[in-house]
Order: structure tokens, then C-alpha cells, then sequence
């Protein structure tokens, strides 16, 4: 199977801290944890949805400002709290019943490295770790949490034919 082919992606797989946020944790004087998520990846993601691809999450962290967007979003594929990122995507493809090869993932640090080297189309984000970016095969000129996630939805989305599509739908929004 060809390696590296946008063209086969079914399965696009994020991180969340430094991937859909800037990686920064913000902790409240009550203790209380929030995320700064932005927009333009939103709308990717429910762009990919509409054609059909599948989103999943695999975070090493827990949340309820992360379950509070992935249920904004439609995720329904929310694997977090994993010590080995590698098993939870093993077992998360065999759930889904596809194969890695029909899989992106982007990733920024370390904790990514087993997924980013057993799938398809491994992508980091523009401020990711040097190994990660070693591990990638497209890098992103959008920082983590600044739209890096949108520019692979738009790039898988284009390799698939599908971006005029896409984007024609908000034209005929009105």
C-alpha cells in the first residue's frame, strides 16, 4: 500500500494540546482547566464530516472544556487519558475497522511519535518538536491552535477532490 497518499485518508486523527490549542494549559484559581480552541479548525473538522471522513481524538489528557468541544463538533471518537498513544490507535482502528495506511494524524511533541510512524499520512504541526517533524511527511506553515488543522483538512479535502465541493456549500448558505 502506498504510504503517504492524501488521497486515501478515512480517518484523521489530532492531538489536542498544541495541536487544536496553542498548547498552552490555562488553570483558573479554583483549579478549573480551559482550552482556547479556534474557529477556523472547527469548521474544518465539520467539513471533513460532511464528506464523509472520520475524526478522532487521542490525547494523553483529560477535560470537560475537550468533551464540551468534541460534542460541539460532532467527535464522536474521543480517546483521552492514554499513557501509550500507540495502543489506544492500534485499538482504535481495529474498533473502526481501518486501516492504518487510510489514516492521518497531526501531532507536536513526543507522545505522537507511535502514531505519526504507523500511519498513512503523518503530519506535524509548524511548531511541533524536531523529531516529530522528522517523523512527518507534510508540516504545516499554521502553528498549533492557529489553523494547522484547517490547512490539512483543506489539503486532504483538495487530494480528494473534495474542496470545491465543501466550500460551495457555504455559498449556498446565503
Amino acid at each position: 500500500m502506498a504510504r503517504h497518499d492524501p488521497t486515501r485518508i478515512r480517518l484523521l486523527c489530532l492531538d489536542v494540546d498544541g495541536v487544536l490549542t496553542d498548547g498552552s494549559v490555562l488553570i483558573d484559581d479554583a483549579g478549573v482547566e480551559t482550552k482556547r480552541f479556534f474557529v477556523r479548525d472547527g469548521t474544518a473538522i465539520r467539513m471533513w464530516q460532511r464528506q464523509g471522513g472520520m475524526i478522532a481524538i487521542i490525547t494523553g489528557r483529560r477535560g470537560e472544556a475537550l468533551r464540551h468541544r468534541a460534542r460541539e463538533l460532532g467527535i464522536e471518537h474521543l480517546v483521552e487519558g492514554v499513557e501509550r498513544k500507540g495502543e489506544a490507535f492500534a485499538a482504535l482502528l481495529a474498533s473502526l475497522g481501518v486501516d492504518a495506511e487510510e489514516t492521518a494524524m497531526v501531532g507536536d511533541d513526543l507522545p505522537d511519535l507511535p502514531i505519526l510512524e504507523r500511519c498513512g499520512y503523518p503530519v506535524a504541526v509548524q511548531d511541533a518538536a524536531s523529531e516529530v517533524i522528522e517523523a512527518a511527511c507534510h508540516v504545516t506553515t499554521a502553528r498549533g491552535g492557529r489553523g494547522a488543522v484547517r490547512e490539512v483538512v483543506e489539503l486532504l479535502l483538495k487530494a480528494q477532490g473534495d474542496w470545491e465541493s465543501s466550500v460551495e456549500r457555504y455559498r449556498e448558505r446565503g
